[in-house]
């Protein structure tokens, strides 16, 4: 019997967790477990013709918010091409309507809550070993009848299994592990909601298991425990453990930040440069509205923190904010915006709400005037305080600052127009504005263009002048972005005999095949530092390293 174990992942470089537990939590049992992963990306066709080649017997899918309208159509062109071929779903789109989900669509069997034991006990039932009714945790369908067996508890965590082979190929992928499942906290948009308490794996088990990551030089090690650090002694031993690691393998933990104690932090302030990243789930700075969903914390206290972790200088802090919750209105959720952007993290994710299958926020849909999309990923669409026009406004925001601010690649250009506007939020609407107006939106641009919506927006939507601007831009441009054959509109007034007289007396100091040359008509310096712009020639050279020398005395 062959298993065709099926993600279906939001982008290529993500590695599915569920798929892999599966396949390692049955490895001894006599039958073929294969995974096969995909991306939202992939044609239809193509992902069909791939599965179909493998001749299995039965598909499970691991289906969430962002696939499983995707998985539901392909299992539907399975059983046109194939019949026989059995379908089975699991995962957390369809925990929370299993019945109603297998009614409605093609395909056998749905695997509701934790996937492992149940996963087990079907396999173990295809071999004829169980009964069908016997596996706790699946609901099935038989002459178009759905039916329910009893429920799972959860299982143990010193059952969990590592879910990657010692052969398998992580690089270029996120790899994602998990040290703990539950969550202590019980926020009304949040699927952990539902279930209480946290479990955790045994400590040494999870050294051991970074140790494999550490050996492979995986890029990235993303955590996916909710709050990571909700077990201040456990959380310690692997930061501690990590810290003192030989490796340039980053681990991406998710925090809450107001409960970090002192002794955490003076241990973080050891962790070298780029080994660490936070992220911090802010939501809102409104504290009436925490409290709202759940969240029985204040702004300050999180703020604190924050910037307690901002001052080590050698871990990057992702912070997020939720558009759409329950009594939030549009200048609520402005001035939230404004308070996160004065912490300067290194980015920042604005999102919208969504009313998951499952979570107690869709109770309360009434209580807040909410209307959200029915179809996944079930994205608010306006509340009683904020409208859908409102939302979208925000959404123009939210393109900017992930286009703009995240990327850390427009830092001068972004702190010249800053000093224009009374507040951050007003330039990013600005700039999503202008681009609404210009047609960007609508038709894929290049990295030099983003460049020069910069000049386009200070002159047409500013009325001012771009004299210090295009220098700014130029000098931000050639600190990222390839030295030489510039555009047009970024390129300096020095001519070529200028040029050659300057490369010649510096000939015998520095190579032109690794250095390009630029002249500027002000003070880059003296703007980076005192926010001065004053008309000054001078001359920088630039390396393939994105790093500058200020050339004195030519």
């Amino acid at each position: 019997m062959k298993v065709l174990l099926t993600a279906v992942d939001s982008k290529f470089i993500h590695s599915n967790l569920a798929v892999r537990y599966l396949k390692n939590f049955t490895k001894d049992l006599d039958y073929e477990g294969k995974i096969k992963e995909f991306t939202i990306n992939d044609r239809e066709g193509r992902i069909l013709e791939e599965i179909i080649k493998e001749k299995p017997d039965v598909v499970a899918f691991s289906t969430y918010i962002w696939n499983v309208e995707l998985i539901s159509r392909i299992a539907n062109l399975i059983k046109r091409v194939d019949s026989n071929i059995e379908i089975l779903y699991g995962g957390p789109e369809v925990s929370f309507d299993s019945r109603s989900f297998l009614q409605n669509n093609v395909g056998e069997y749905v695997i509701e809550g934790e996937g492992e034991k149940t996963y087990r006990d079907f396999i173990l039932y295809k071999l004829g070993k169980m009964k069908l009714e016997e596996v706790r945790g699946l609901h099935y369908k038989a002459n178009e009848i759905v039916h329910s067996n009893e429920k799972r508890p959860l299982m143990s965590m010193e059952e969990i299994v590592f879910p990657y082979e010692e052969g398998e190929d992580l690089s270029n992928k996120i790899v994602y592990y998990e040290a703990s499942r539950g969550c202590p906290f019980n926020c009304k948009y949040c699927l952990s909601s539902t279930s209480h308490g946290v479990r955790f794996l045994d400590i040494d088990r999870v050294l051991k298991d970074l140790m494999y990551f550490i050996n492979k030089k995986v890029r990235l090690v993303k955590f996916v425990d909710r709050t990571f650090n909700c077990n201040s002694k456990f959380a310690m031993a692997i930061w501690d453990f990590l810290i003192n690691q030989d490796t340039n393998t980053q681990f991406h933990f998710e925090i809450s930040a107001d409960i970090l104690k002192p002794q955490e932090i003076e241990l973080l302030a050891n962790a070298p440069k780029g080994r660490f990243r936070f992220e911090v789930g802010v939501q809102t700075t409104n504290d009436e509205v925490l409290r709202n969903i759940n969240r029985f914390v204040n702004f300050s206290d999180i703020k604190e923190k924050v910037l307690e972790i901002d001052a080590l200088r050698n871990i990057d802090q992702h912070l997020d904010l939720i558009a759409g919750l329950p009594g939030e209105d549009y200048e609520s959720f402005e001035n939230s915006f404004n308070d996160m952007y004065e912490i300067r993290p290194e980015e920042i994710q604005l999102g919208f709400l969504k009313l998951l299958k499952g979570s107690s926020m869709r109770e309360d849909a009434d209580k807040y005037g909410m209307e959200y999309s029915p179809y996944p990923p079930y994205e608010i669409l306006k509340t009683d305080k904020i409208s859908y026009e409102e939302l979208l406004k925000l959404k123009k925001v939210e393109e900017m600052v992930d286009k703009y601010y995240n990327s850390q690649k427009f830092k001068l250009i972004i702190k010249y127009f800053e000093e224009k506007f009374d507040k951050p939020f007003d330039f990013y609407y600005s700039l999503g504005m202008f681009f609404e107006e210009q047609g960007y939106f609508n038709k894929n641009i290049g990295n030099v263009e983003y460049y020069k919506v910069f000049l386009d927006f200070n002159e047409l939507a500013l009325k001012e002048s771009n004299k210090y601007l295009k220098e700014i831009v130029r000098f931000n441009y050639l600190t990222y972005y390839k030295k030489r054959g510039l555009p047009d509109f970024l390129r300096s007034e020095m001519d070529r005999e200028e040029e050659k007289s300057i490369k010649e007396k510096l000939r015998e100091e520095y190579s032109f095949k690794e250095h390009h040359l630029e002249k500027f008509s002000m003070n880059i310096e003296l703007y980076m530092s005192k926010d001065e712009l004053v008309e000054e020639t001078t001359y920088y050279l630039f390396n393939n390293n994105n790093e500058y020398i200020k050339l004195d005395n030519i």
